[in-house]
């Protein structure tokens, strides 16, 4: 990608962004850990071993302008973890097919290009009719900001099972604004 087209993406999902800033009813039926997902390695996980813990679900692609910041996310998972927070990545192929073709592919890639130790789930859809059931569950609850409009679009999840809040795709995982709320939710 040319830096003009980094660029006009940039503007392009700023503006969407403030567009769909509405949240939802938030009546919460389900709550995150009522959920379960398969594992990159097709091992089911059922997130209620999550229970109270603080969960930032990002949804990652191999190739795109956004992946350094799995050495981000990885930080965050090593520094956090013993006080409470998970990080799950979501690979998705929606935004300009930039993930890779398969599961196997994709943990590989992780794995020697990163050293990716947390959770990384099945490739999945992220947005649409046939959005993975927490992004569908994330949009009823939380409204249009929990829609990815990019690779590496954020959804932060309290110990209560709820949506905290949601960062677009430049906001880095361990930025300022990140970490405050991490370190705020895991006092």
């Amino acid at each position: 990608m040319t830096v003009k087209t980094i660029i006009k993406l940039i503007i392009i999902i700023s503006f969407m962004s403030i567009l769909n800033f509405n949240n939802a009813s938030a009546n919460y039926e389900k709550i995150i850990f009522d959920f379960k997902v398969t594992d990159i390695s097709g091992k089911e996980i059922n997130l209620s071993k999550y229970k109270g813990k603080t969960i930032l679900i990002v949804n990652v692609a191999s190739k795109c302008g956004f992946t350094k910041q799995y050495n981000g996310l990885q930080d965050l998972w090593k520094k956090y973890k013993s006080k409470g927070l998970v990080v799950i990545g979501f690979p998705s192929n929606q935004f300009g097919s930039q993930e890779l073709d398969t599961d196997k592919e994709i943990k590989n890639f992780c794995e020697v290009n990163f050293n990716i130790s947390f959770p990384i789930v099945s490739k999945t859809k992220v947005k649409g009719k046939n959005a993975h059931e927490i992004y569908k569950w994330a949009l009823k609850n939380h409204g249009k900001s929990t829609m990815p409009k990019w690779n590496f679009h954020k959804i932060l999840i309290n110990s209560k099972g709820k949506i905290e809040n949601t960062y677009l795709s430049f906001t880095k995982p361990n930025s300022k604004k990140i970490v405050n709320k991490i370190k705020k939710l895991l006092n």
